[in-house]
């Protein structure tokens, strides 16, 4: 197949589209900037702008998302119009694109941000009605809600749930957990936290079964995709035993208070993430790049 990837030079579409290659499907980028990826074709793409050129694509991964550097809830900064602006409106425009143009399936990337107006320790399962508590989450939930609408005979859209994301280092951009592990290294103490995450590499591969699923298969259109709750404890006494940094480990955090997302229409596909093997490794590639 041919899949469109939105958002391709990015921390989570840069996996997406290494994913999708290596099982052999051909990647077009779509973004400012081409794909770090050189097997990959490049189309420009802005969220703000027209829709790009779509021609020849099966399908349409849409990872993009315009927000305040590092930040994705309050990602809007001091500009909430123009953040909903290019984020809702631009995704909604892309999807009715897609649709015109006759690609097949649309795979739209949200996030777990939907559901966090539930109390905490809720578990968040497929069939949850959304309830966002930030602007982040409400322009994800308008996304979704635009693609089922547009969906029926010829074209399927599904719209993936994603948790925190973690991975290896992708080539020129920041680890999210490097600030935490340098200032454990140099003796500063952090606040006890937990909460849930997936390895790059997993949602990848969640990705690429829907993409390559039987339609029949994706009703009702809403995946979730989450691996393992992390607790900060933990992953500092793991890098700890790795490097021999003595930093002082922060308290175990209130795991009750944290509301997990059960993941049963991905496991129905055969998805099977890494677990705690996952970070481990993430650890030691840091550790080895340190």
């Amino acid at each position: 197949m041919r899949v469109g990837v939105t958002g391709a030079s990015g921390t989570v579409g840069h996996w997406i589209a290494a994913g999708l290659l290596a099982a052999g499907h051909g990647v077009v980028a779509l973004g400012r900037r081409p794909s770090r990826r050189a097997e990959a074709e490049s189309r420009p793409f802005e969220l703000g702008g027209p829709p790009p050129d779509l021609a020849g694509l099966d399908a349409l991964v849409h990872a993009a998302f315009s927000h305040v550097p590092g930040r994705y809830r309050g990602g809007e900064g001091d500009d909430p119009e123009g953040f909903a602006r290019l984020n809702r409106d631009g995704t909604v425009r892309l999807f009715e694109a897609a649709r015109a143009a006759g690609v097949g399936r649309v795979v739209f990337l949200s996030s777990r941000a939907v559901l966090t107006g539930w109390p905490p320790g809720t578990t968040l399962h497929e069939g949850l009605e959304p309830r966002p508590d930030t602007l982040y989450g409400e322009v994800k939930v308008a996304a979704e809600r635009a693609l089922a609408a547009l969906s029926g005979p010829g074209f399927v859209g599904v719209s993936l749930r994603a948790t925190g994301v973690y991975g290896p280092p992708a080539p020129g951009l920041p680890h999210k957990w490097q600030p935490v592990l340098d200032a454990f290294a140099r003796g500063v103490a952090t606040a006890p936290r937990a909460g849930t995450e997936v390895h790059a590499g997993d949602l990848a591969a969640s990705v690429r079964l829907l993409v390559e699923a039987d339609p029949g298969a994706l009703s009702p259109g809403v995946f979730h995709c989450s691996d393992i709750l992390l607790d900060r404890r933990d992953l500092l006494a793991e890098w700890s035993a790795l490097t021999g940094a003595a930093g002082p480990l922060p308290e175990r955090a209130d795991a009750g208070q944290v509301s997990v997302m059960r993941t049963d229409g991905l496991r129905a596909l055969g998805w099977q993430p890494r677990g705690w093997q996952g970070v481990t490794e993430v650890l030691r590639a840091l550790a080895c790049t340190g």
